[in-house]
């Protein structure tokens, strides 16, 4: 049903070739996406791009950051429209008042700097966008991985904040010029099979080999034509779990129709690529034969089709519990208890977010239940509509009377189980859920407490099936069941009458409101002549992801105040990291303040005259992960470490561009080292690296230190700092990015 394709390949006139008479590199500008880079593009240059957007977008955890970091750094307005929603901490439920207090700045700082608001409750921050700031042909960055809005013609790039922190200071969104790939669709998904199926099917297809790793997604061929708006929206938000860099679609009439639903017309155009268009690799989806899909715990890639796994559920259910005890100790999660009298039995559905909130999915989810209804089992189905329009409309076609008549349970328009915010499984229990990650204690269980529960991510089509059959896992093709045909009206009244809309109407003498929470970043200081880095945690997962570095979850509340959430610094993963880490902080303030500490200067008497060394070099920690950052575009994931004394990261591959970009903005050195080196160190490790700061001044990519092991042995080590601009580089030696903001632009 996939069928991946690494060789290059040009598009002509809708055909593949391998041969045309353009060059790679010109056919390459033809591509929707390269016509779209250029046309944002202010260096013109083949190697890179150097993007302005058109408007940003973040939610509830991250603005105060973003603000906070923008307005130290000197920002006086939002120079492009800033819209600010409240999906994530809506519910209010933890940690007191903080999470309203949040929401309160947020309207405060549209107020002040003209931003856009979107009170808590209104709509998850994706269906915001695609409903109200999509327009053909522009780009949009927002402060959250799923930021994907390619169907809709918009190319969204999902970064940590400092990254919204710099286009909120004029500056520009600096990236090498990205490969493309080329999705061709082709047939028709037949009754049943939703658009999870089908982002899940080419998951699994890609993520694993790294095929569309940090490349562009691009979406083309005849079966286009059977996909609604709705549909490709959710395939579209999904390919974040590819480990894509962003997603362009061809436009048409479809498309078009939307816009003009959603009273828009005037942004709509027609995006198609001109031929010839060179695509690096081709992935070839016959939409015919997609099946019902499931991906199993721990990863949205770990996926089969639902009939596959029903006849082996016994022995992935096996390997489920071998993941399990790997990542938590034996027997605290064990899923194979769900298998009873030849099927698998979840406890909990979730429709949810910006790809299961869809209104045709819900829509279609209260066709398959109107007969029949959940049942009285244990089993329990929750929903939550993308937004108060889609809320509307599935009111008045009567699906919401359905599903609650079903025994389904509506719940507001936010991200809730997505985030672990909301509909936490009991311990030991199973959630089925159309929602986009699956990650460990993504669904808000608590390990250090002894809570351990487990996703999988199935359709909604499936879900409800599931539902009808009180739990057990069934596929939405083995359903009979009539397909809703209903027109969508959009209804933007919500917005028109609760929606802060304030781009251009700043007023720089209103306050900004703080709560008790809120709270500035502490000092971080630059980059010492000399690193000495003890390594504070060493993993050899195969990934680590960004809710490893910092959970959703129970944390999410206190991301306002960066030195409180840095107590959660891989508490689920390494519960000992931040003491640890503080520890060598302690030790590095005593030589900031003119002392030789002991334990320094016997580490440094292993390099050199420790007296000397100790003046003008700089002690912090490090972690080593094999492949870290997978996952949220969660700034706070590298904030957090460097609030704590982190000053870099080795590994062999970083995970996601957006990881290391945080990285680096936080002043994180992103080390990577080669794949055939072994890293056989551990905690309590040093590694020491003479003259890093005019290495990295002088833009070295290799760079040569010494470990000292803790039986007294040193070996060398060659660590890599890979392809970085003259303004990272001036980031790392500043310390962080709101340091070289204050020392280069408003100086």
């Amino acid at each position: 049903m996939i069928c991946v394709k690494a060789e290059g390949s040009y598009l002509i006139n809708g055909k593949l070739s391998t041969i045309a008479e353009l060059s790679q590199e010109q056919a390459r500008n033809n591509t929707i996406t390269y016509q779209i880079l250029k046309a944002h593009d202010k260096t013109q240059e083949t190697k890179k791009v150097s993007v302005t957007f058109d408007s940003l977008i973040s939610e509830d955890p991250t603005y105060v950051g973003i603000i906070q970091m923008a307005r130290e750094s000197g920002m006086t307005h939002f120079p492009v429209p800033f819209v600010m929603t409240n999906c994530h901490n809506s519910l209010n439920a933890v940690g007191g008042t903080v999470n309203e207090d949040d929401h309160v700045f947020g309207l405060s700082a549209a107020k002040k700097y003209g931003g856009i608001y979107v009170p808590a409750n209104f709509s998850v921050m994706h269906a915001y966008a695609k409903e109200e700031l999509v327009t053909c042909g522009d780009m949009i960055l927002g402060s959250d991985s799923h930021t994907r809005y390619g169907a809709l013609g918009t190319m969204g790039f999902g970064e940590g904040g400092a990254e919204l922190v710099k286009q909120l200071l004029n500056q520009p969104y600096d990236i090498p010029s990205p490969h493309v790939v080329l999705c061709y669709l082709s047939g028709q998904p037949k009754q049943g099979i939703g658009p999870e199926d089908i982002a899940l099917a080419i998951i699994g297809a890609t993520f694993k080999n790294g095929v569309v790793k940090n490349n562009i997604l691009e979406f083309t061929g005849p079966g286009l034509c059977n996909l609604s708006a709705d549909y490709r929206c959710n395939i579209d938000t999904m390919m974040t779990e590819t480990a894509c860099l962003s997603t362009i679609w061809e436009t048409d009439v479809i498309i078009e129709e939307y816009y003009k639903t959603h009273g828009r017309i005037q942004d709509y155009k027609q995006l198609k690529a001109k031929s010839p268009a060179y695509y690096d690799s081709v992935i070839l989806v016959d939409l015919d034969k997609i099946e019902s899909m499931i991906a199993m715990p721990f990863h949205p890639s770990n996926v089969y089709t639902i009939h596959d796994f029903q006849q082996n559920a016994k022995d992935i259910l096996a390997q489920v519990d071998i993941e399990a005890n790997q990542l938590f100790g034996k027997n605290k999660l064990k899923i194979s208890r769900k298998y009873m009298d030849g099927k698998v039995y979840a406890d909990q559905g979730c429709i949810v977010g910006c790809v299961g909130g869809l209104f045709e999915n819900i829509s279609e989810t209260a066709a398959i239940l109107r007969d029949f209804g959940i049942g009285k089992s244990e089993f329990s189905l929750m929903i939550y509509p993308a937004s108060m329009p889609v809320n509307l409309e599935l009111m008045r076609i009567g699906a919401l009377d359905t599903l609650i008549s079903a025994g389904a349970v509506i719940k507001p328009c936010i991200c809730g189980p997505c985030v672990g915010c909301g509909d936490i499984p009991a311990n030991n229990a199973l959630s089925i859920r159309h929602a986009t990650r699956n990650f460990p204690n993504r669904e808000g269980s608590l390990p250090l407490e002894n809570q351990y529960a487990a996703v999988a991510l199935m359709d909604a089509r499936s879900i409800a099936a599931t539902a009808v059959n009180g739990g057990a896992i069934t596929a939405a093709t083995d359903m009979d069941y009539k397909v809703p045909q209903h027109t969508y009206h959009f209804d933007r009244a919500p917005y028109e009458k609760k929606v802060h809309y304030g781009f251009k109407k700043g007023d720089s003498s209103i306050g900004l409101v703080t709560g008790p929470n809120i709270s500035d970043f502490p000092p971080i200081h630059e980059l010492a002549e000399n690193l000495l880095m003890e390594l504070s945690a060493v993993f050899h997962d195969l990934v680590i992801t960004t809710d490893d570095l910092i959970p959703s979850g129970e944390a999410t509340s206190y991301r306002s105040n960066p030195v409180r959430l840095a107590d959660y610094t891989l508490s689920r993963r390494a519960p000992g990291y931040a003491d640890l880490c503080k520890a060598i902080q302690l030790v590095e303030s005593e030589r900031r303040d003119g002392k030789q500490p002991p334990k320094m200067l016997d580490i440094l008497s292993h390099f050199g005259d420790s007296g000397n060394l100790i003046r003008n070099t700089q002690l912090g920690s490090c972690m080593f992960a094999c492949k870290p950052g997978d996952g949220s575009a969660r700034e706070q994931a590298a904030s957090s470490q460097r609030i704590l004394g982190s000053v870099a990261n080795i590994c062999y591959e970083y995970a996601t561009k957006r990881y290391r970009s945080n990285c680096i903005n936080w002043g994180i050195i992103p080390f990577t080292i080669s794949k055939e080196t072994s890293f056989d160190y551990h905690v309590g490790d040093f590694i020491f690296v003479a003259n890093i700061r005019s290495a990295i001044m002088c833009g070295k990519v290799d760079i040569h230190g010494l470990i000292l092991k803790a039986d007294g042995g040193s070996e060398p080590i060659v660590l890599h700092v890979g392809d970085l601009s003259n303004m990272e580089r001036e980031i790392i030696l500043s310390g962080c990015l709101m340091n070289y903001y204050r020392q280069n632009m408003w100086a």
